[in-house]
């Protein structure tokens, strides 16, 4: 018999906005990591097409990672004092707009400032969507459910972005890639308006200006350290300014943030040792897995002669080796802890990297990169699991989005100095050279590729020192230190303003 009462009648609508909620959430999700994925493999297209170095090309991935580790935490307070609705808005049309500039770019500096504008956009969208998600599904069951799928956009990001970039550049170009984010954008942002309510938190997190400057005058200082050195020298009058200016901001950080009573970074999260190993170690594994992409790119193009669609199925490999143990990991961590998986996985980075030392000119080397790129999915698959449980084992339930948003923040920087740091050092090995075949770049890339191996083996390391009693007796010293008083924010419920959307159509 059919429930004809007013309360099924109800059900039907609700579920059909709160799906279109999510899709939405996980479209924003899809294209801040496809606008990643995608791009690596247009970048030896970009090079030819503006002309440009192997530090531009660093610039256009690093000032978009750099901008959205910078801005992480400050989006989503943000999004809890004006509303998440309207937030989430400014976020998908900037990134739209961001795109859509991106696309029309003149020249390599144009693109990098539009990709500052696409990654302020994308900076709102990840923690704001996970608070919008978190409020529309307000049954644990169905919130953990939402969560997962979420969370798993990514994944197919990661599969399907180099693939879809190889075929856009092969067949259109690398602007269409741009061009698509552009109209993912504008159609997650028509299902925000039309069928997300406004929500506010009751009791939200103060906004710590200072802080958040103090963290950009920490990274990109040290950021373009790192990518104009090879070029200018480290004696440069402005490399050291940009390290000097680094340096006082890491000094002043800590300083400033153990004074507030609502940090932007709560210092108290790093008492415990296993949380501080936890953000080392995902900070290495992204920094592996970015500088890893970002070599084995121009490898492909620029010294075998790969089109964009054969490198990127290439990628394949990684992306499923990634999308393949993500979920064995989470049952390797809840069976037997968080040991074996970081052993896997510093193993596995450090074994692509060491694979990649090998590499010499001759085509016998299509079985070691395909080696390299089926070790750095397994090793990048394995990680996340292990390094969440280790973020918030022993956190109190009210702290524990705060400490996920700085080990969000601490992957986010890792790609960034991955990229920073590979690139520097291929740049060094490249310079005054003229013509790049396969033998030239493994030499010139070797010490890039023993600093992936290097984030493998501290993968190892930090991994074994994390699961010690030493790290279990921090963890429960921290859990024991006194937490801010509960208020009515702490949970989904505590909302206000949380209207109920109208009914349309």
């Amino acid at each position: 018999m059919t429930d004809r009462s007013p309360r099924a009648a109800v059900a039907a609508p609700d579920r059909r906005r709160r799906r279109l909620v999510l899709a939405a959430c996980s479209m924003s999700m899809l294209i801040v990591v496809l606008d990643f994925t995608a791009m690596n493999v247009a970048l030896p297209t970009v090079q030819r097409d503006l002309h440009t170095s192997v530090a531009g090309l660093q610039w256009t991935l690093t000032s978009y990672g750099l901008v959205l580790a910078s801005l992480q935490l400050l989006a989503g307070s943000t999004g809890d004092r004006i509303g998440r609705r309207r937030t989430f808005q400014a976020g998908l049309s900037l990134f739209g707009l961001g795109s859509a500039l991106c696309a029309l770019a003149p020249s390599l500096e144009w693109l990098v400032v539009f990709r500052v504008i696409q990654a302020i956009g994308g900076a709102m969208l990840t923690p704001v969507s996970l608070s919008i998600i978190s409020n529309t599904f307000t049954g644990e069951r169905e919130r953990a459910r939402a969560i997962g799928l979420w969370s798993g956009v990514a994944g197919i990001g990661l599969v399907a972005g180099p693939l879809l970039g190889g075929v856009l550049v092969g067949s259109v170009g690398w602007r269409s890639i741009f061009w698509l984010s552009m109209l993912v954008a504008l159609g997650a942002l028509v299902l925000i308006t039309r069928y997300v309510p406004e929500s506010k938190a009751a009791r939200p997190r103060r906004i710590d200006p200072v802080g958040q400057l103090l963290v950009l005058t920490l990274l990109a200082p040290l950021c373009y350290a790192i990518i104009e050195a090879p070029q200018r020298g480290w004696g440069d009058p402005v490399i050291l300014a940009a390290l000097a200016l680094a340096a006082a901001s890491v000094s002043v950080l800590p300083l400033w943030e153990g004074r507030r009573a609502e940090p932007l970074i709560d210092l108290r999260f790093f008492h415990s040792a296993r949380f501080t190993l936890a953000v080392v170690i995902a900070l290495c594994a992204t920094a592996a897995c970015a500088g890893f992409l970002f070599l084995a790119t121009l490898y492909l193009q620029d010294a075998r002669g790969f089109s964009a669609l054969r490198t990127g199925l290439w990628m394949l490999p990684m992306a499923v080796g990634t999308a393949g143990c993500a979920p064995l990991a989470g049952r390797l961590t809840g069976n037997h802890g968080p040991l074996l998986p970081l052993l896997l996985s510093g193993t596995a980075v450090a074994g692509s990297g060491l694979v990649f030392t090998l590499l010499h000119a001759e085509a016998s080397a299509g079985p070691l990169i395909l080696a390299g790129y089926v070790l750095i999915g397994v090793g990048y698959g394995m990680f996340t699991a292990p390094t969440t449980h280790m973020v918030v084992s022993g956190m109190p339930r009210a702290q524990a989005g705060v400490a996920g948003g700085i080990a969000m923040t601490s992957r986010l920087v890792g790609q960034t100095l991955g990229i920073s740091v590979t690139g520097a050092l291929l740049s060094a090995g490249l310079h005054h050279r003229t013509h790049v075949g396969p033998a030239v770049f493994a030499e010139a890339s070797r010490s890039a590729w023993w600093v992936i191996t290097g984030c493998g083996v501290a993968i190892l390391v930090l991994g074994v020192l994390a699961t010690t009693r030493w790290a279990a007796r921090a963890v429960r010293r921290t859990a024991a230190l006194p937490q801010p008083e509960a208020g009515p924010a702490d949970g989904p419920a505590a909302d206000d303003g949380a209207r109920p959307p109208r009914a349309r159509g």
